[in-house]
């Protein structure tokens, strides 16, 4: 499209010739090329056709930060929240009906603005974007339509949310106002997730019901992030009551794999902001038919936990973005509640983390375990994915520091020993370091018979039984030992002097060439 078309394109729209207009913007529209967006067209009646076709214009135009000058207006803004549909807003100029067509478009291309444009999330404030998608929510909810139809306004919330965090208080206070005191956002989760509940904190789960369409469970994660983003602002009352719907999001399972897996990371991140006493929602609800059960707890929202971060596990792939969340959540409800550490811990279950040792003779990175996995993390470049992964098996292990070495071996430990400031410590210490020692049981022998046979040839630094080593200086003379010995103060000089980085060859200096450079060193480190 060269400069003719677009000068024939305007004039379409000073003229008023809808056909030309359509067939000129149809055009653009399939060669998706750079435009100077006009709201012009929008200030007369078009035929509701004529408006699809600009809005889709628009919409392709708004993603380009250059292309939105124009549109940077209140006026602009206000036209598109009202061919949206959002209400509570000031009446534009045209009153023309509303079309559920032109609505998404005009939604799409708001939500464009709003996330390329700081201008336009500051004076989505101001004009009262935010109380206009709320009405429309309340709206959704007092008519009983599933929410899945707002998917935009859900999406626009969460970028105002988002970019905009001083909106989050005044999102949380108008939806106390709207529906008096009951959260809007949880009443709609429950709406696209078709929630229905047994007892208190208490949701029931009907195994006969289809997996949640691909349009439910996408307005369910835009409310989960725009939870996620205001979960600060939260009622303490609506803790366990948003807690039980979490776990129910947990067990669900959506029209495909990959939406149930962006569904469950999503609630793993709302989980681990919510404050930990109230996660017992997690395991108190009764166990029934079928149910995983420990101790008299359900078992099976620990379960779903343990089999996301097993996938992600598998993967290896976004763990920062993806395992960290669900590895503090475990982690944080192990510390806290012992059934949930007891069951990632018993022998006769095969989910379980960290079972008691019975195989002395492989490292504990090696192999495809769980346990396995997660040792190998401890050594990861990503340092919050190696503290999250030692940390999980540091509670797992009640905090004890023999144990935790036993376990994992010192090399891997010491990471986060050294972090701790326990690389000498011994025994449980937890509470020196967290001021609580958590709920952990009396220390007990938890030593299987093949560990305590092969316990006094155990490698600590290693994990493991090694295989007897010849002894390197069998067969040499005296006068060879101290030769070695030489060679060996001699390399340790180097590294002290240079380091791991050295860009010379210095392995064959003579010792006086050393001392020469070492006090070079010196002399260039007292120079300012």
């Amino acid at each position: 499209m060269d400069l003719e078309d677009v000068e024939r394109i305007i004039h379409s729209i000073k003229q008023g010739d809808q056909d030309a207009i359509l067939a000129q913007l149809q055009k653009y529209n399939d060669e998706v090329l750079g435009l100077q967006p006009r709201d012009r067209v929008f200030r007369s009646l078009c035929q509701p056709r004529i408006l699809k076709v600009c809005l889709r214009t628009l919409r392709i135009l708004s993603r380009d930060r250059q292309a939105l000058g124009p549109l940077l207006a209140d006026s602009a803004l206000l036209t598109l929240a009202r061919l949206g549909g959002i209400s509570a807003l000031p009446q534009s100029e045209v009153d023309m009906e509303e079309s559920e067509v032109w609505r998404k478009e005009a939604m799409k291309t708001l939500c464009n603005i709003v996330y390329n444009s700081h201008w336009a999330q500051e004076r989505a404030s101001v004009l009262g974007l935010l109380s206009g998608l709320s009405d429309r929510l309340v709206q959704g909810i007092h008519t009983l339509a599933p929410p899945c139809g707002q998917f935009y306004e859900l999406r626009l919330i969460f970028l105002l949310t988002a970019l905009r965090p001083e909106l989050r208080a005044q999102l949380q206070k108008v939806i106390e106002m709207l529906i008096w005191g009951v959260s809007l956002l949880t009443t709609a989760l429950e709406q696209c997730l078709l929630v229905q509940w047994k007892g208190d904190h208490h949701v029931l789960l009907d195994h006969t019901l289809p997996p949640v369409s691909l349009e439910r469970s996408q307005c369910a994660i835009e409310i989960l992030k725009i939870l996620f983003n205001i979960s600060c602002c939260i009622r303490t009352t609506l803790y366990r009551h948003l807690a039980a719907i979490l776990r129910h999001c947990m067990l669900l399972s959506c029209a495909t794999q990959e939406r149930t897996e962006e569904l469950q990371s999503h609630t793993v991140n709302l989980l681990s902001a919510l404050p930990l006493e109230y996660l017992d929602v997690l395991l108190s609800v009764p166990p029934s038919e079928g149910s995983l059960e420990w101790e008299g707890f359900n078992m099976d929202c620990v379960h779903s936990l343990l089999l996301f971060m097993e996938r992600h596990l598998r993967r290896n792939d976004k763990l920062k973005e993806r395992l960290t969340p669900v590895l503090n959540l475990l982690t944080e409800s192990c510390r806290v509640h012992r059934e949930t550490r007891h069951w990632l811990c018993v022998m006769n279950n095969r989910w379980s983390i960290l079972p008691p040792l019975r195989d002395v003779a492989t490292r504990p990175e090696q192999g495809e375990t769980v346990k396995s996995r997660l040792v190998r993390l401890m050594t990861h470049v990503d340092t919050d994915v190696k503290h999250c992964a030692a940390e999980l098996l540091f509670v797992l292990c009640k905090e004890n520091v023999s144990r935790f070495v036993k376990y994992t071996g010192y090399g891997n430990a010491a990471g986060l020993l050294a972090a701790r400031g326990l690389l000498g410590a011994r025994g449980m210490l937890g509470v020196l370091v967290h001021g609580t020692s958590g709920r952990y049981s009396s220390d007990s022998d938890s030593e299987t018979d093949e560990y305590r046979q092969a316990k006094g040839r155990i490698n600590l630094v290693t994990g493991r039984v090694e295989d007897n080593q010849a002894d390197p200086m069998e067969g040499m003379t005296e006068e060879e030992k101290e030769e070695e010995a030489r060679k060996l103060f001699h390399m340790f000089r180097i590294t002290i002097l240079y380091g791991c980085q050295c860009k010379h060859n210095v392995h064959h200096l003579t010792a006086e060439q050393l001392n020469q450079i070492s006090l070079k060193n010196i002399e260039n480190t007292l120079k300012y």
